[in-house]
C-alpha cells in the first residue's frame, strides 16, 4: 500500500546518524527526496551514500538548527533544488546525562538551544513555506523524558515537553492551512548518542537499568521510529494532528 510518499519534499535534521539516517533512509524508500540536514556535512554525506539505487533522491545539507540563518539557508537550498518543502522532522538532538545539581549554566544552555529553540528554528523557517503551499507535515521528535520526567535529564525533559506542548499549539493553529503536526517520542534507543551520554563511569549500569524498566527488554533501534515518523508523515494519518505517540517498548503507557 502507497504511503503516499512518493515524490515528496522531505527535511530531515540530524540526518546523518543514528534515528535521523534511519528517517532518512526510510523515507528515501518511500520515494521521497530527502535534505539530509547535519551540523556535521561529512555525517550527512554518508547518509546519502548508503541510499539504494532505487529509491528516492537524497541530498546532504550542513545546518546547525541553533542558528536561524543557517536554517534559513538549508530551506532555501532545498527550495532551490526541488521548489517545496512537504515534510519537515525535528530529529537533531542532543543531551549530558546528569543530576541537575551538577550541571553548568554552559551545559544548560546546549541543551535548551539544540533539543528547544532549535525545532523552534526550524518550525519558523518551514511554516511559512508549507502555508503558501496550504499543505505540508511536521513531525518532531521528542521523548519520553519529555512525558514523564528522567532521572539525569531535567533540562533536556523540560525541552522535549516543550516541544510537545509547542507542537501541539502549532497544530491547531495550523490545521486549517492543511498542515498537521504530530510528536515522537522515543525511549531509550541505540545510538552513538546514548552510547556518548552513558560514556562514563556507570554508564553500563544505566543502560541495564534502561533495559529492566521497557517492558520489552531491550532498547530501541532507530528503525523502530522511522516506521512511526513515515505514518505521520504519509497519507494514513491524513486525519491525525495533534498527537504523541510513544514509540518505547511499553516503558511509558498512556491512560
Amino acid at each position: 500500500m502507497s504511503t503516499g510518499l512518493a515524490g515528496k519534499v522531505a527535511l530531515v535534521t540530524g540526518g546523518g546518524s543514528g534515528i535521523g539516517r534511519a528517517i532518512c533512509l526510510r523515507l528515501a524508500e518511500e520515494g521521497s527526496r530527502v535534505g539530509v540536514a547535519d551540523i556535521r556535512p561529512q555525517s550527512a554525506v554518508e547518509t546519502v551514500a548508503l541510499r539504494g539505487e532505487q529509491n528516492g533522491e537524497m541530498v546532504a545539507i550542513e545546518c546547525d538548527i541553533t542558528s536561524l540563518q543557517s536554517v534559513a539557508a538549508a530551506v532555501t537550498s532545498l527550495l532551490e533544488r526541488w521548489g517545496r518543502i512537504d515534510v519537515l522532522v525535528n530529529n537533531a538532538g542532543w543531551d549530558k546525562i546528569e543530576p541537575f545539581l551538577q550541571t553548568t549554566p554552559e551545559t544548560r544552555d546546549r541543551v535548551i538551544d539544540i533539543n528547544l529553540r532549535g525545532p523552534i528554528n526550524c518550525f519558523s523557517a518551514v511554516l511559512p513555506v508549507m502555508v503558501e503551499q496550504q499543505s505540508g507535515t511536521v513531525v518532531s521528535i521528542a521523548s519520553d523524558a519529555g512525558r514523564v520526567g528522567s532521572t539525569g535529564e531535567a533540562v533536556y525533559s523540560a525541552c522535549k515537553a516543550g516541544i510537545i506542548g509547542f507542537s501541539k499549539t502549532i497544530a491547531r493553529e495550523m490545521a486549517r492551512n492543511g498542515i498537521r503536526v504530530n510528536v515522537v517520542c522515543p525511549g531509550p534507543t541505540d545510538t552513538a548518542l546514548l552510547a556518548e551520554v552513558t560514556s562514563g563511569e556507570g554508564g553500563a549500569r544505566v543502560i541495564e537499568s534502561m533495559v529492566r524498566g521497557i517492558p520489552m527488554r531491550r532498547l530501541g533501534k532507530p528503525e523502530d521510529l522511522a516506521g512511526a515518523v513515515v505514518y505521520f508523515a504519509g497519507d494514513d494519518s491524513a486525519f491525525v494532528t495533534g498527537q504523541v505517540l510513544s514509540v518505547s517498548g511499553g516503558l511509558t503507557m498512556a491512560g
